[in-house]
C-alpha cells in the first residue's frame, strides 16, 4: 500500500515542505553575511507583531484566497488555469465601472453588485480559453497565459485612453464615491471592543474569501455537480461514457474559476484602492498556484496556505525595509520560490520516504496483531 493517511497528505508533507524551504532560506541569507535567526525574527514580526502589519498580512492572504481558490477548483477537473491574473484584472474592470457609474446609496449594494460584476467579467474572460479548448483544441495552459497578456494591454489601454481620470497623466479611473468605500476590520472588530488598526487595508472582503472557500467546498464534495468535475478530473474518458458531457464541465468549471479570480477585485480594487490602477493584480494570479498547490486544492488548505504567503509578502517588505539589515526585498521572492519548489516539483522528494516509513510502520504493527491485513488496519487509514 502506497498511500499516506489524509492528515499526512495535507499537513504533514506541506509543512516538511516549509521547513526544508525556510532551512534553504536561512542559508541564503547567512550567504550574504546576514543572521538568519534575525531575520526570521524581524519577518514574524513584520508579518503578525502589530495589528497594523497582521491588517495588511490579512489583506495579502485574502488575495491569494481568492487565485487560490480559483486554481484549485479549475485543478479538480484537471484544468490548469493559468489565467487568473487576468481573469482578476478584468474583475477589477467590472467592479470600476459598477462603482463609477451607478450611483449608489449605501456601500452594502455597491457590493452586491461589485460582486456580480467582478464574477461575471472574471467569468467571461476565463470562458473563451474554456471554449477553445474544448472546441477547437487549444490547450488550456497555454490560452490562459496568452489572455494574462491580452488583458494587461486591454486594461492599459482602457486606462490611459477611455476610463481614465480626465486631465490626469495617470493611468488609472477616478477615486470612487464615497457611498462605496466598504468597511475595514477595524470598523467590524469596533462594536465587539476588539481594538484593531485603523490603517490596516484589510476588509470585508476578507468574510468573502472565507465564504467563498465554504461554498467551493461544498459545490465540489456535497453536490452532484461537484461529483461530476471530480470524476471528469480522474478520468476524461470515464466520465464520458458515464454520460458526463465534457464540454458542459469545462465551461461551468472555468467560469467559477475566472469568477473566483475576479473576486480580488473586491478586496484590492474597491477595498484597498478605491479605484482601478495599471497592475492593480500585482501578480497574486501566479501567486494562487502555489497557494492551490500548497493547500493541495482544499479551501482549508488553500486559507492556510494563503495566510503563509501573505505573511511572507509583508513580512519580507518590513524586512527589506529594516534599517538594521541589508536584506532586499527579492528575498522574499526568493522565499516563496523554494515553498513552490518544494510544495510542486520536489513533492515527490518529500512523499516518498514518508511513504516508506509509513509502510514500516504499517508492517510493523501488521506483525504485532497476527491475522489481520496490513492494508486494512483501521489505525492507518487515511
Amino acid at each position: 500500500m502506497n498511500r499516506l493517511p489524509n492528515w499526512a497528505d495535507v499537513i504533514l508533507i506541506p509543512l516538511i515542505s516549509i521547513v526544508l524551504a525556510m532551512i534553504l532560506s536561512g542559508a541564503v541569507i547567512a550567504a550574504i553575511g546576514q543572521n538568519p535567526v534575525t531575520a526570521l525574527r524581524i519577518m514574524v514580526a513584520g508579518a503578525f507583531g502589530t495589528s497594523n502589519n497582521f491588517g495588511y498580512t490579512l489583506y495579502y492572504a485574502t488575495n491569494f484566497i481568492f487565485t487560490g481558490l480559483a486554481v484549485s477548483i479549475a485543478f479538480h477537473a484537471r484544468l490548469f488555469n493559468i489565467g487568473a491574473e487576468g481573469q482578476a484584472g478584468l474583475g477589477g474592470l467590472g467592479v470600476a465601472l459598477v462603482c463609477l457609474y451607478l450611483p449608489w446609496p449605501h456601500w452594502s449594494l455597491a457590493l452586491v453588485a461589485a460582486i456580480l460584476a467582478a464574477f461575471a467579467f472574471g467569468a467571461a474572460w476565463a470562458a473563451i480559453p474554456a471554449y477553445l479548448q474544448v472546441r477547437r483544441g487549444s490547450h488550456i495552459v497555454i490560452t490562459t497565459i496568452m489572455f494574462n497578456a491580452i488583458a494587461a494591454a486591454l486594461l492599459n489601454y482602457l486606462l490611459v485612453n477611455i476610463i481614465n481620470l480626465k486631465g490626469s497623466m495617470d493611468p488609472a479611473t477616478a477615486r470612487f464615491p464615497d457611498s462605496t468605500h466598504l468597511p475595514s476590520l477595524a470598523d467590524m472588530l469596533r462594536p465587539l471592543g476588539i481594538p484593531f488598526s485603523t490603517t490596516a487595508p484589510a476588509n470585508i472582503a476578507l468574510l468573502l474569501a472565507i465564504l467563498a472557500a465554504f461554498l467551493v467546498w461544498v459545490l465540489i464534495w456535497r453536490t452532484r455537480l461537484g461529483y461530476e468535475l471530480r470524476a471528469f478530473g480522474h478520468s476524461e474518458s470515464a466520465a464520458r461514457y458515464a454520460g458526463i458531457n465534457a464540454f458542459r464541465i469545462t465551461m461551468i468549471v472555468m467560469l467559477a474559476s475566472g469568477g473566483l479570480a475576479g473576486l480580488l477585485a473586491i478586496n484590492k480594487v474597491m477595498g484597498e484602492a478605491e479605484r482601478l490602477v495599471v497592475g492593480a493584480v500585482e501578480g497574486a494570479g501566479f501567486i494562487g498556484i502555489a497557494v492551490a498547490l500548497m493547500g493541495r486544492n482544499h479551501p482549508l488548505g488553500v486559507i492556510l496556505a494563503a495566510l503563509l504567503f501573505g505573511a511572507l509578502t509583508q513580512g519580507g517588505q518590513i524586512l527589506s525595509q529594516n534599517q538594521t539589515t541589508s536584506i532586499p526585498v527579492e528575498l522574499v521572492i526568493v522565499i516563496q520560490a523554494l515553498v513552490i519548489m518544494f510544495t510542486g516539483a520536489l513533492d515527490e522528494m518529500v512523499r516518498a520516504p514518508l511513504v516508506r516509513l509509513f509502510r514500516s510502520l504499517r508492517d510493523r504493527s501488521a506483525a504485532q496483531s497476527p491475522g489481520q491485513n496490513p492494508g486494512q488496519n483501521p489505525a492507518w487509514k487515511g
